[in-house]
């Protein structure tokens, strides 16, 4: 797609939109836009919340947000011309606007909490990890009215904490931001006089793989009549790998996410997955009455799912603490080295005064673009402090476990928090917003005391601070595609908080329809392991928890096998060694303690996919497998809302497959002979 300039500077890509004029920043932000950002952000919020719910595994929406914006843009400019209607051009501009619109509005299913720390706080989850009884202060059912309530009183400062700073770190420091650069490239092969061919193909491959993945997921619940039924548990290693969780169930959704995630992570779930369910749980089974009561609910975690649970918080704790001292390190580290530190204050008011390396033509074009339309700091700053205020007055009132200085505390060091992340996702996509969470849940669950409804109030203040955090690094690559689409900074802002504003209403919608079938739960499909992880992470801050015996010596050793394995790899990794590619991902291997291990082989099917793919043909695989992957993650995405709704109504699926053994088929033949002998 990049065209032949100045040789000199090497090739260009803005020089093919030269002759295209860059429309002002109020008519990129367009009423059809916003048309298709809702239709987009509803449709992305169910898929969103579909995987929330069921692995808690969340793949990027930004270039399924681009592709999907672009076909429907480009469809419905397209019927306009036929039909001889006058219409503006279809610009990249409008396109990185719809693309920033759904994305803040789908992103806010996993940054707002609502398969973990909101879900976190009802009776159900509570009952889950045996706190039912606790004070009655430690529960909180997330009704529509208090979860909208809330997220629109939370979800806008981290919007406003990061702004001042998206020159330093975009213009002065130039950080990749790898997902907001990939989407924008992306963007601009689209609508470059070149691309529009391979778009047509891009868009015709992930609109034929999310109608398969749909009709497979249609046709598999037609065989789930009854428990333990249809081709989703199909036994492919066998019955006793079966009664241990491994086997394929070709599921569109992990399958996609394996296509998108990193070979290591899918390979360090499924390590996990070999760990803890074939060899921690089977011999901790054969301890029960002996380390825990026997006649335990299976939810229990006073039995076995306090090993499972506790030994994943061991190891991503211990992963993550090690993560944010090395992060904090090495950020430290390159702001000596750049002295940051003094460039900083400076460059919030004058960075386009300061002196800067001679720049190419699309840097020279974009750096214009972006500085044109300035965003004061001081709107930006105050309204943060408004923000900041109004929540800390209005929380209370919604929640009654928490304080306005608690929520105070929350906000003052929020911003810390947000640069470091949106430092770490600039430069190599590391985001850390998850481990910030359980660690202030911790800080904040001892601050109040279960007494005093600890728990649920640590949960509420994860939630302020997730929102900040998460939404500022999201925001931050958004402007970084902007930047390199020569999208106005007012124009991403405006469709942030717009995106946003969707997201508040969108999402807590979806959300009822999903937290009803998780209650009745018959099934056991959405299970929301990262919920029971945020309360047991708040029970255990409260002091509110009493574990099976020698689960806090095994979290424990858990917790430094992390942090052992977690070093061997930033050593590796600083000192170049081979063996950097082969060490497993802690948190990986933690996550799979909580999920059946199908899910892992699902994910590790994709990997294989890919791979087979890139040895066939690397640069198709490149380009259109993540569009494939995201094509199956919508379709059986978009089917999770029906199939909730079927489960709400009692709509059973008229036909039950079970597998069976040899030695119980036969007799369920004698069992069959004698009933028909006996009539």
């Amino acid at each position: 797609m990049e065209s032949v300039g100045d040789p000199r500077e090497g090739p260009s890509t803005e020089r093919a939109f030269e002759v295209k004029p860059i429309p002002p920043w109020p008519e990129q932000v367009t009423g059809r836009a916003l048309a298709a950002s809702l239709a987009l952000g509803a449709a992305l919020s169910g898929v969103m919340m579909n995987l929330v719910f069921t692995s808690g595994v969340i793949p990027s929406l930004n270039i399924s947000a681009a592709l999907l914006g672009f076909f429907l843009l480009k469809a419905w400019t397209g019927l306009l011309g036929q039909m001889g209607v006058p219409h503006r051009p279809f610009t990249r501009q409008e396109n990185a606007v719809v693309q920033t619109c759904v994305v803040a509005c789908a992103s806010m299913t996993y940054s707002g909490g609502f398969g973990s720390y909101l879900l976190g706080m009802d009776r159900e989850t509570a009952e889950k990890t045996s706190t039912a009884n606790s004070p009655g202060a430690n529960i909180s059912e997330p009704t529509l009215g208090r979860t909208m309530a809330f997220f629109f009183l939370v979800s806008f400062a981290g919007l406003l904490v990061i702004v001042p700073m998206r020159k330093t770190m975009i213009i002065r420091h130039r950080l990749t931001f790898p997902s907001g650069s990939a989407t924008a490239h992306l963007i601009n092969s689209f609508h470059s006089p070149h691309g529009f061919m391979q778009a047509k193909r891009q868009v015709s491959l992930i609109v034929r793989s999310c109608l398969g993945s749909l009709l497979w997921s249609v046709f598999q619940w037609f065989y789930t009549g009854g428990p333990n039924c249809g081709f989703t548990a199909f036994p492919t290693f066998g019955l006793t790998a079966y009664k241990h969780g491994f086997y394929i169930n070709m599921n569109g959704t992990y399958v996609g996410v394996g296509m998108i995630s990193p070979y290591l992570i899918n390979i360090s779930m499924l390590v996990g997955s070999i760990i803890s369910w074939g060899i921690m749980w089977p011999y901790l089974l054969t301890k029960k009455g002996i380390w825990y009561d026997a006649n335990l609910q299976e939810t229990s975690l006073k039995g076995l799912n306090g090993y499972k649970v506790f030994s994943a918080i061991g190891m991503i704790l211990g992963d993550g603490i090690l993560q944010l001292v090395v992060i904090s390190l090495k950020t430290v580290h390159t702001m000596r080295h750049h002295q940051l530190a003094a460039e900083t204050i400076r460059s919030f008011s004058n960075v386009d005064s300061m002196p800067r390396p001679v720049l190419s033509f699309d840097d020279r074009r974009r750096t214009q673009v972006f500085l044109r339309e300035h965003i004061p700091s001081t709107f930006a700053i105050s309204g943060y402090v408004v923000l900041a205020a109004l929540s800390s007055a209005a929380i209370p009132l919604i929640y009654k476990q928490v304080r306005f200085y608690h929520v105070a505390a929350a906000y003052a060091f929020a911003p810390l928090l947000a640069f470091c992340n949106a430092y770490g996702t600039g430069v190599a996509e590391t985001n850390f917003s998850a481990q910030y969470n359980k660690l202030v849940i911790l800080l904040f669950a001892s601050w109040i005391g279960a007494r005093n409804g600890g728990i649920v109030g640590s949960l509420v203040i994860c939630g302020v601070v997730s929102a900040v955090v998460s939404t500022a690094s999201d925001f931050m690559s958004d402007f970084k595609t902007g930047y390199l689409t020569l999208t106005s900074p007012r124009a991403t802002l405006l469709s942030q908080v717009l995106g946003t504003a969707m997201g508040c209403v969108v999402n807590p919608l979806v959300f009822t329809v999903f937290h009803h079938f998780y209650e009745s739960n018959a099934n056991k499909v959405y299970d929301a392991p990262m919920a029971r992880v945020y309360r047991a992470i708040a029970v255990l801050g409260a002091g509110d928890q009493q574990l099976p015996d020698h689960c806090l010596a095994i979290s424990v050793a858990f917790f430094v096998l992390a942090l052992t394995v977690s070093a061997l790899r930033e050593l590796a990794s600083h000192n170049k060694w081979p063996a950097q590619h082969y060490i497993p991902s802690v948190t990986g291997m933690a996550v799979s303690f909580l999920l059946v291990p199908a899910v892992s082989i699902d994910m590790c099917v994709g990997s294989l996919i890919l791979f087979m793919w890139n040895r066939a043909d690397r640069e198709d695989a490149q380009v259109f497998a993540p569009v494939l992957a995201s094509g199956l993650i919508c379709g059986d995405g978009l089917f999770s809302i029906p199939y909730a709704l079927l489960a709400r109504y009692d709509v059973t699926p008229p036909i039950c497959v079970r597998f069976i053994g040899r030695v119980q088929n036969k007799m369920l033949d004698d069992y069959m002979e004698k009933v028909a002998a006996s009539r």
